[in-house]
């Protein structure tokens, strides 16, 4: 190979791993009180007392974090009096191999979590309807 070529394939080599973005694993990933299903598009998550959607693709930085805005609806015992609200969310978490560590905040309150689930894990939900 000559030297300009060899550069050529380096480069685009380069490139085509410079535009891979990594996202997390489309499928059910359980675990004690929550529910993350991931898809293409994003997620939804089932909690024991609420629901809500992760509304963009759950891609990964460097460090396997990702940060992503979406809803939260809280859910109450009983019969529903009026439509439960949704809250704007913002998700953030951390994938480890088959486990993710997931943190929802609402605006104007800290954290809630964290929630540890793992891919193709049962999860452990006690709804409170």
């Amino acid at each position: 190979m000559t030297a300009t070529r060899l550069l050529l394939v380096f480069s685009t080599a380069v490139l085509l791993a410079a535009c891979r973005e990594d996202t997390v694993p489309n499928g059910a990933w359980g675990g004690d009180h929550v529910l993350l299903t991931v898809t293409d598009n994003g997620a939804r998550v089932e909690f024991n007392c609420a629901h809500g959607t992760l509304d963009h693709p759950l891609r990964l930085d460097d460090s396997g974090h990702f940060n992503v805005v979406g809803t939260f609806v809280p859910e109450h015992a009983g019969p529903v009096l009026r439509t439960e609200e949704s809250r704007p969310a913002r998700y953030t978490g951390r994938i480890d191999r088959d486990k993710i560590e997931l943190m929802v905040t609402l605006e104007g309150q800290t954290g809630r979590g964290p929630y540890t689930v793992g891919l193709a894990k049962d999860p452990k939900l006690e709804k409170c309807r």
